[in-house]
């Protein structure tokens, strides 16, 4: 066979879509299926914790431009339930199944659920991932509770917090560790954070966990804290993470879990030895890849512009990739906006071990941070500096030291850099393998994913 004549996208996903609008780009005049488990065609998220929560957007203006027409077949609202590489098929949930050529693995992830035993099933306990989260969510804000508990501090929590109070809202953000953003961007950005929820008037409870969320007649009334107290709400938003939507896969051979389902940098994914999988590419929020500049881990991304540019790449790769094969090096990159603030990153904090504001001051809340890992600079943060970023990203991608020697006109006379203080693992154990292989690399954490 000269080319695929069946490819088959698991995902009607932002990923999902640009890989199908790619395909027919790079020449692929097949047959295209796209199987999605949501009955909506593809949509923008990102709106979702923002627009559509402070009511000005409803979700079925959140569908996702099309660049072209693809001619595809649309199978919506059946999830995918299984994968047989050897017969190349993939099964639905609803007993089809549907025959391919070749595959794109693009499921992304779900909202980390609260546990049912500790109240997750009352109602009023909601969590933000799909459009019909979003609805119910602006539902409940829009009844006007007494007082919303937000269950962490990450970039959805601190999204979710700030939506809450300028609908003038009361609501209390709990947070595990001692500063919001404390895993994204590590405790001196998230020590600045923390002014931002206070000036707010965000009741923001840090080193602290919900135990359980107790209720009366099936709905939530309170929550049970680690220090002791009690917060009394009618919703609670969990906000503690995402999970890769990979169960689908359990069984199929590939090297899939709750993390993601790992590809090479050609996005080819992989078998649980570590080779690759013949006809099997993998993009988006569900993939963890190698990146050339952070060797040593395998990055899981819930970036909208990493599944946009991963998509084009597996795209590339289905059709061409034995000829003209293309590697995914895009920079990581995300922004979020909160309390009043623009935000934006390239490059990935997580790892750094020091950082240092090269731009602006952390009290006038516009600034930039500079993150160095062993002397590299390997990410950069601007708040309300947007513009700036470009810089920083080419010198990201070359390798420059750290500290950066900018001459900027707002530095500040003397870079002191300080320890980043990111969470890290406990005494004894290492988060890195002395001799990795493919597969039991760690994932970077996931600037988005909000594990707090």
């Amino acid at each position: 066979m000269n080319g695929p004549e069946r490819i088959v996208v698991v995902g009607a996903s932002l990923a999902g879509l640009r890989a199908a609008e790619a395909l027919r780009d790079e020449g692929f005049d097949g047959e295209l299926t796209l199987i999605g488990d949501e009955p909506y065609a593809p949509y923008d998220r990102p709106p979702l914790s923002k627009a559509v929560l402070s009511g000005w957007l409803p979700t079925d203006h959140t569908a996702l431009p099309r660049a072209r027409n693809i001619d595809a077949r649309w199978l919506l609202g059946t999830p995918a339930s299984g994968v047989d590489l050897r017969e190349r098929r993939v099964a639905l949930a609803d007993g089809r199944e549907v025959p391919y050529d070749r595959l794109l693995i693009a499921t992304g992830t779900r909202a980390r659920p609260w546990p049912r035993q500790q109240g997750g099933a009352l109602h009023g306990v909601q969590v933000l991932r799909s459009r019909d989260d979003a609805d119910r969510l602006r539902a409940a804000l829009a009844a006007g509770p007494d007082r919303v508990l937000v269950i962490g501090a990450g970039f959805t929590g601190g999204e979710v917090a700030s939506v809450c109070r300028d609908l003038d809202l009361d609501v209390t953000v709990t947070q595990r560790g001692s500063a919001p953003l404390l895993s994204a961007l590590g405790g001196v950005i998230g020590s600045a954070v923390t002014g931002w929820y206070r000036d707010a008037g965000v009741d923001l409870r840090l080193g602290t966990t919900v135990q359980a969320l107790e209720g009366e007649a099936g709905r939530l009334r309170r929550a049970a804290l680690s220090d002791g107290t009690v917060v009394e709400a009618e919703v609670a938003v969990v906000a503690a993470g995402a999970l890769a939507n990979t169960e689908w896969l359990t069984g199929s051979g590939l090297a899939a879990d709750a993390r993601g389902v790992v590809c090479d940098d050609a996005c080819r994914a992989l078998a649980d030895d570590g080779t690759p999988v013949a006809d099997v590419y993998v993009a988006g929020d569900v993939a963890r890849w190698p990146h050339p500049l952070y060797p040593g881990q395998l990055l899981r991304l819930d970036h909208w512009d990493n599944a946009v540019a991963q998509a084009r790449t597996a795209a590339h790769n289905m059709i061409h990739g034995s000829r003209e094969p293309r590697a995914h090096r895009a920079l990581p990159a995300f922004w979020s906006n909160q309390f009043g603030v623009n935000l934006k990153c390239v490059g990935l904090p997580s790892l750094a071990d020091r950082v240092v504001v090269t731009q602006g001051s952390l009290d006038e809340r516009r600034f930039v941070a500079a993150y160095g890992q062993r002397g590299r600079l390997v990410a950069a943060v601007a708040v309300d500096s947007p513009r700036v970023l470009d810089g920083y990203a080419a010198l990201i991608e070359a390798g420059a030291p750290f500290p950066p020697v900018l001459h900027a006109s707002d530095g500040p006379d003397r870079l002191d850099a300080l320890d980043a203080a990111f969470p890290r693992p406990a005494a004894g154990r290492s988060s890195t393998p002395s001799t990795p292989s493919v597969l039991s690399i760690p994932s970077a954490p996931s600037v988005l994913a909000g594990h707090e």
